[in-house]
């Protein structure tokens, strides 16, 4: 057998019972879903309840990638070529929460309040 027979099947075996593991990470997924959409209706809408939307997505994400396209059976680079970036936008994710939690808190608070102070004095001008 040649090197790249070995090498091609190393990273593409999967194990025997490959439609109970995809049914298995269907119901683990189902159930997060629902877990997901009961917390959009019990949680109020804060920053808390953003950081358990993105959590439940990463961990749903995990699934989909490790089962259901294989990468859990794939190289170790391989699963690192496709890990990596989903990492950084995580972080960039996690960066446009925290911003949009500031410009939220900060700017927005500010630009309601100045036109309400405007009006007045322009008012008083005429």
């Amino acid at each position: 057998m040649s090197s790249h027979t070995v090498e091609h099947l190393e990273h593409t075996e999967s194990p025997t019972d490959m439609k109970s593991q995809i049914w298995k990470t269907f119901w683990i997924l189902l159930a997060f879903t629902l877990v997901d959409i009961a917390l959009y209706f019990v949680l109020d809408p804060t920053m808390f309840r953003n950081w358990v939307f993105i959590i439940l997505g990463v961990v749903k994400a995990f699934f989909i990638v490790s089962i259901f396209m294989h990468m859990k059976f794939e190289r170790k680079f391989l699963a690192w070529m496709i890990i990596l970036p989903m990492v950084l936008v995580i972080f960039l994710i996690t960066l446009m929460v925290v911003e949009a939690k500031y410009v939220d808190d900060h700017v927005n608070k500010d630009s309601v309040a100045k036109p309400a102070t405007e009006e007045s004095h322009d008012t008083h001008a005429h």
